[in-house]
């Protein structure tokens, strides 16, 4: 079981270099798994390449990874090429999760991808990307995406390189099953993680695949006070079959004790993400890591 933190679409944290380096380096230092960027064209979080790059020539052992990285909108052999490079320049540390994007449509024009080509492109992309992590000679003739003789170098530490999905929808289960190494869903219960592993097994089952036993993860948002009126109403109208408490627990304690019903669920890797940015992450970090790290085993 591993325990990773994450900055939200619209985190300040990077906005001071100074203080997203020592953010940095206490993460490395209290032995948290991993930093995990987010990726918002109008949020203030800051490019999560970009961000990678900085964490990797920051820090020794941290590892980093994206929840999530937009897919549909880019180049998949240049962002094949640019996570391979950098989990070779890091020693082996690149954790990617990607997905289709944002359900807001001016998250979706900025991609300049149509709404109705995100789920094909996608999948074509996964395809194409693991094909360029071989260092074979790559020639691939897609719906959207074509190259030949394509070699892409240096090859990622990691091999295989895994991408992790999202997604609790029975369609977002199936995908993952179908072309996922790992599932890391985000606002969900032990309820939702128990039912979901099934069904990706099934997807991964029907397409010949198996997936690791230890690649369930979820990401937990959690506050540190009673949320506001109108976010728990935001929250459960979303779900309107869940409330609030059960999706965002409230304290360390409550984190705590979430972590561990969701590893009795069959989850082992986590991404913990505070609601509210705290006026000192330092007192933030070590406390999360005074409550919630002891669960960590390696």
């Amino acid at each position: 079981m591993r325990v990773g933190f994450g900055l939200g679409t619209h985190t300040g944290a990077a906005a001071d270099p100074q203080a997203f380096g020592a953010l940095c380096d206490d993460l490395d230092r209290l032995g948290f798994d991993s930093l995990w960027l987010s990726e918002r064209v109008n949020g203030s979080a800051p490019d999560p390449l970009v961000a990678m790059s900085y964490v990797a020539g920051r820090t020794a052992h941290l590892k980093f990874g994206t929840s999530v990285l937009v897919l549909p909108g880019r180049n998949p052999v240049l962002l094949a090429k640019a996570l391979a490079s950098l989990d070779v320049l890091s020693g082996g540390r690149v954790l990617p999760a990607v997905g289709l994007g944002a359900v807001d449509p001016r998250e979706q024009a900025a991609f300049g991808v149509d709404r109705a080509e995100r789920g094909a492109r996608f999948d074509e992309m996964i395809e194409l990307m693991r094909r360029c992590w071989t260092g074979d000679e790559v020639t691939f003739a897609g719906t959207h995406y074509a190259v030949e003789g394509v070699r892409v170098q240096p090859t990622p530490v990691q091999q295989p390189l895994d991408l992790w999905l999202g997604g609790r929808a029975r369609s977002e289960l199936r995908r993952c099953g179908r072309l996922g190494d790992g599932w890391l869903p985000s606002f969900c219960d032990a309820a939702d993680v128990a039912a979901g592993i099934p069904v990706v097994q099934e997807a991964a089952a029907e397409a010949g695949r198996t997936m690791d036993p230890e690649h369930w993860g979820a990401l937990v948002a959690y506050a540190k006070a009673p949320l506001p009126d109108a976010v728990v109403a935001a929250i459960e109208a979303r779900q309107p079959d869940k409330r609030a408490a059960d999706l965002i627990p409230i304290g360390y304690d409550a984190l705590r004790a979430r972590l561990v019903e969701l590893v009795d669920a069959g989850a082992s890797k986590f991404v913990v993400v505070p609601v509210d940015e705290p006026t000192t992450w330092r007192a933030e970090l070590e406390g999360l890591a005074e409550t919630v790290l002891p669960l960590q085993t390696r």
